[in-house]
């Protein structure tokens, strides 16, 4: 069973740490620190940037080192984006087009990062739980991603 988490609480703390900096890069730091440290049972936090091919470029995160790229449309990461939609997977390794960065990672979700209707990067945090992310995390952390996403300008998309 997943602890409770205040994510009407995390939100408020969310907006107060994002105020005044509109910086992409500054406040994806900021954002997979806070989301890291504040979630219970969580071994990785961060983001994974579009780029102009597709493909999904590691952004700031916190965890273990990440696959840098990857490719359009694969994985967890790039069913999320393709979807532009929230993907929650309660064991990734039932997942068929699971991509294994860090392979104590059990369970994840992943969130689009959408500014000004654009697709501009996927928020993904990883569980060593199977089953962490509830309908209530679901909800709860895409507040707190809808929160940064307005806190932004879109980053320059990055080329290969």
């Amino acid at each position: 069973m997943s602890a409770t988490v205040a994510y009407d609480l995390l939100e408020e703390q969310t907006r107060a740490l994002l105020s005044g900096e509109r910086d992409f890069i500054a406040n994806a730091g900021n954002f997979a620190a806070f989301v890291y440290h504040e979630i219970p049972d969580v071994n990785w936090a961060g983001f994974y940037v579009a780029t102009a091919s597709g493909e999904l470029l590691l952004g700031p995160f916190c965890g273990r080192p990440a696959c840098t790229r990857l490719p359009a449309g694969r994985g967890v990461c790039g069913a999320a984006a393709a979807r532009r939609a929230t993907l929650v997977v309660d064991d990734v390794n039932a997942f068929g087009d699971h991509i294994v960065c860090d392979p104590a990672s059990r369970s994840e979700i992943v969130v689009p990062v959408l500014v000004a209707g654009r697709m501009i990067a996927v928020f993904d945090c990883d569980s060593p739980r199977l089953a962490r992310f509830s309908e209530a995390d679901r909800a709860g952390i895409e507040r707190l991603v809808a929160v940064f996403s307005e806190s932004v300008q879109p980053p320059e998309r990055p080329e290969r």
